[in-house]
């Protein structure tokens, strides 16, 4: 017996016929591993019919589920790019679609992209047809709900400042997070990047070092444009985001490029442990 997560809701389908085959889902789709299912159907519910045309589309939108934009954005592109090999095709429902459009339509717009018309909400059932619903309202009581990063301006990359200027600004913000960035070598023309993340202290008592990590890795996956500025070459490149969070949103205020001859800012990180802001 199969179930997706909880998603699903039987009551009517759709014949696919003979017409379709199940393929095991490629090793290229990443996104579509680990959903609970390993082969998929072929052609899919966006209508492409090679295996090519599927891991050609499909990885345009792997880097959006990396921003976590919302907690369905796998289950509803993956049901559409890599459907699960069921004798009926099991569509997303219109609320699935809309909930995760809300969320992650902003992201596109930040990479200037709009949502696409093949992802228009209305072609997708209603809720009372059999189809992958979003999970409960409740769901979001039973998870920790973490402030979101959003797309805004990058800031000025700041090379020139002293320890005590640091320390000001740290006393106005709840965050600070050493970042090493550099780009990844990849066969494609797509610019990819690894990122690492290490907190050098945070005053946001509500929230952990993993969870600021965490955070900071999607605010950069978010304002990719602000990775492209911080990282000319393939050479890693260090820096501290500091920034605060206001009304549930995560906002980067100053970026700092962290060279190993400046001692400034490890001073200031230094200092700030016995500092007392005015």
């Amino acid at each position: 017996v199969f179930a997706v997560n909880g998603f699903l809701r039987m009551v009517t389908g759709l014949d696919i016929g003979l017409s379709t085959k199940c393929v095991v889902i490629p090793k290229e789709m990443g996104m579509c591993h680990k959903i609970g299912y390993s082969e998929m159907r072929l052609p899919n519910l966006m209508g492409h019919t090679s295996m090519a045309e599927v891991i050609q589309k499909s990885t345009t939108w792997q880097h959006l589920v990396h921003t976590d934009c919302h907690p369905h954005v796998r289950t509803f592109l993956c049901s559409l790019f890599a459907p699960i090999c069921l004798d009926t095709f099991i569509h997303p429902c219109r609320s699935m679609c809309v909930a995760v459009r809300d969320s992650c339509a902003p992201v596109l717009l930040c990479h200037g992209h709009p949502w696409p018309a093949s992802l228009d909400c209305d072609r997708f059932p209603g809720d009372e047809d059999m189809c992958l619903a979003p999970l409960t309202k409740d769901y979001k009581y039973l998870h920790k709900v973490l402030p979101k990063p959003t797309c805004q301006t990058c800031p000025a990359v700041e090379e020139f400042f002293t320890h005590k200027r640091v320390l000001e600004v740290f006393c106005d913000s709840n965050f600070a997070v050493k970042v090493k960035l550099s780009k990844k070598r990849t066969a494609s023309e797509d610019q990819e990047y690894n990122i690492e993340c290490q907190v050098e202290f945070i005053t946001q008592g509500s929230l952990l070092p993993y969870e600021t990590q965490s955070m900071i890795q999607q605010w950069l996956l978010i304002n990719e444009k602000c990775i492209e500025r911080m990282t000319p070459t393939h050479r890693p490149m260090v820096y501290l985001l500091v920034g605060n969070i206001e009304e549930g949103i995560i906002l980067v205020n100053q970026v700092y490029r962290w060279q190993r001859k400046d001692s400034q800012l490890t001073l200031a990180t230094q200092k700030w442990r016995y500092h007392k802001c005015l």
